[in-house]
């Protein structure tokens, strides 16, 4: 047996040659005959397992790593290899008692902590994830892997500044660790720090020109920052969709759709926010009211979180389909398999990246709507929906590549999500003083919107600023100092961090008029203040993403609260806060106005979205086919 163990390590030190030169078939051939000269030898099943997993197959990798295990119940490696191929599978509970028995039996393993961490942080213990992460990192404290998972969980925690530092240590071992730039863009993201981010997810786009999710990101923030101009804006967007779709194929032309043009339609809809989001929000009216004889509602959920509204907006579908652990390739074969006629994007770049499924387009129709009030830079996403207040025609159409189709009244439906009633009187009646209010992510708060609300407080300076959404750190230190250095006191300002949504609204009746953001306008928020009988003041501009609370405003008969100019801006505020029968009035009335407008007829925009739909599937029945 000794010498059989003697030429099975022979054989398996060849193996690791050729495992290390990337010949891994050469590699397993070497591991295979070591488990043929000795095969009670556990290391020759575990070196085999580890080669068969480096090839993708899995199911064999299992079989030889069980093997060792049969051999050698306490090796530590075979324990870890097994466990740690489990957990990626999700077969947490035979995964678990391996890696532990891997940890017992060595006490220095931070690979079988980090396996651990996942295991948890599958479960959804972060806590118990940071721990053991902690762990692997008091062992290998300049692991840049370990470091990032560590960062992983710190940002799903909410601690962001401890992941920045985790990040930057982590870029600062391996500057060519990639995801750690777009995690870190995230980050900073969060702690909305926009130019940073920004400057980050470039230096991960120029490693990586190919990482289209770490790009997507980047293009998102570029939204969101008011130093970049429109034109700069759009050549960014259209030069990342150029490059997707040189690398991926459109493979599923030409269509076996049928060609009728009135026919019942397959509606397809791609969204990762189908949660607590304001996506789901607004898309539920629309999957609830679609008339199901003109079409059939599929949903593809790509995100994995789930709660009470993900069970609301399956209930509002045809066919729901959970394809967050699906690939890009999987789900645009399933969809193409689902037959779908038109395929709407809720997403674009602003969530769950699926992208390259809409490049492979596996639909003759392809929509994006709702969740990215910008152009996706594809050319294979046909239409954009919005409304003539969002993009006023001839405004935004060349910096599009898609068709822009502008619903008749409005590209938002409106459904409160909870029951709370207005005060009855705004509180400048009890206190005497203007009370401002922002409930805008704090991503959305720009210098440039900074600035202007300063002006407003020093041109009214017994009134006050209410925040909601503002997290307790470093956002809320440097809105305050922003504020400080603009000469307002930190004691006119009010700042609550994100809230439960009964909370949220009730914050509403400390509140006589709302600012919206500049360049990223409000667009649920916009909606929820109104509802509470709280008007806003917004500032267009001239991306669509600026023109949300305007559309919402002249959708609901409040233009004249729309300003032309930032000076104008300013000017509404001071205007609007010394008329205080005018806010009185609104209080009382706005519910009730908001009811009877376009943003909450359901029926009606449903109606409007299967038109344009309709149009659309018209226009490719009418094509040639492709």
């Amino acid at each position: 047996m000794a010498h059989a163990n003697d030429l099975a390590d022979a054989l398996i030190a060849e193996g690791n040659n050729a495992e290390s030169s990337g010949k891994l078939g050469e590699a397993c051939e070497q591991y295979r005959k070591a488990v043929a000269v000795a095969p009670g030898y556990a290391k020759a099943h575990l070196n085999l397992g580890v080669g068969l997993e480096a090839l993708g197959d899995i199911d064999a990798a299992i079989r030889s790593y069980e093997a060792a295990l049969a051999i050698d119940r306490g090796d530590a490696y075979a324990n870890y290899n097994l466990g740690k191929v489990l957990c990626e599978r999700g077969d947490l509970g035979r995964a678990e008692p391996l890696i532990r028995a891997a940890l017992d039996r060595k006490r220095e393993f931070p690979e079988a902590q980090v396996v651990l961490s996942n295991l948890y942080e599958s479960r959804g213990d972060l806590t118990a994830a940071v721990s053991a992460l902690e762990g692997a990192l008091k062992q290998r404290p300049d692991w840049p892997g370990a470091l990032f998972n560590y960062a992983g969980v710190l940002w799903k925690l909410d601690r962001l500044s401890e992941a920045e530092t985790a990040l930057r240590r982590a870029i600062a071992i391996d500057p060519g660790l990639v995801p750690a730039y777009g995690l870190l863009g995230l980050v900073l993201r969060g702690l909305a720090r926009i130019p940073e981010a920004v400057e980050v997810l470039a230096a991960a786009r120029k490693l990586d020109p190919e990482r289209f999710d770490i790009e997507s990101t980047l293009l998102f923030m570029l939204t969101c920052w008011d130093e970049i101009s429109s034109d700069a804006l759009f050549a960014s967007h259209k030069d990342f969709g150029a490059r997707l779709e040189s690398t991926v194929a459109r493979r599923f032309a030409p269509f076996g759709n049928s060609r009728d043009p009135e026919r019942r339609l397959r509606v397809g809809y791609v969204s990762g926010d189908f949660y607590s989001h304001p996506v789901s929000l607004f898309a539920i009216p629309l999957f609830e009211r679609h008339d199901r004889s003109a079409c059939e509602v599929f949903c593809y959920s790509t995100g994995a979180k789930a709660d009470e509204v993900t069970e609301k907006v399956r209930a509002r579908a045809d066919l729901w389909r959970n394809v967050a652990s699906m690939s890009d390739t999987g789900l645009a074969e399933t969809i193409n398999r689902d037959g779908i006629d038109i395929l709407v994007d809720l997403s674009g770049h602003s969530g769950t990246f699926r992208m390259v499924v809409f490049a492979q387009q596996p639909a003759p129709v392809q929509v994006t709507w709702l969740g990215y009030l910008n152009t996706t830079g594809l050319t294979r996403i046909q239409y954009r929906l919005c409304d003539r207040h969002t993009d006023p025609p001839g405004a935004t159409d060349r910096s599009h590549t898609e068709t822009l189709v502008r619903l008749p009244r409005s590209q938002w439906c409106y459904r409160q999500m909870v029951s709370i009633d207005c005060a009855e009187a705004p509180p400048s009646a009890r206190n005497g003083f203007i009370t401002f209010g922002s409930f805008n992510n704090a991503l959305k708060l720009s210098q440039s919107t900074r600035r202007l609300w300063a002006e407003i407080l020093t041109r009214l300076p017994d009134s006050r600023l209410v925040f909601a959404g503002i997290p307790k750190g470093p956002v809320r230190d440097g809105l305050t100092r922003d504020f400080e250095r603009a000469g307002i006191a930190a004691d006119r300002l009010a700042i609550f961090p994100r809230l439960a949504l009964p909370e949220y609204h009730r914050l509403f009746n400390t509140v006589d008029l709302a600012l919206d953001a500049t360049p990223y306008s409000g667009g649920t928020t916009t909606c929820d203040t109104l509802w509470m009988g709280v008007p806003v003041i917004t500032l267009p501009g001239t991306r669509s993403v600026s023109r949300s609370a305007a559309s919402i405003l002249a959708t609901v008969g409040l233009s004249d609260w729309i300003a032309a100019s930032p000076e104008d801006y300013v000017r509404l505020a001071v205007k609007h806060a010394g008329d205080r029968a005018l806010i009185a009035e609104l209080r009382r009335t706005l519910r009730e106005r908001m009811r009877r407008s376009p943003l909450m007829d359901e029926l009606q925009f449903a109606r409007d979205v299967e038109d344009a739909y309709r149009r659309m599937w018209r226009t490719w029945c009418g094509s040639e086919a492709m």
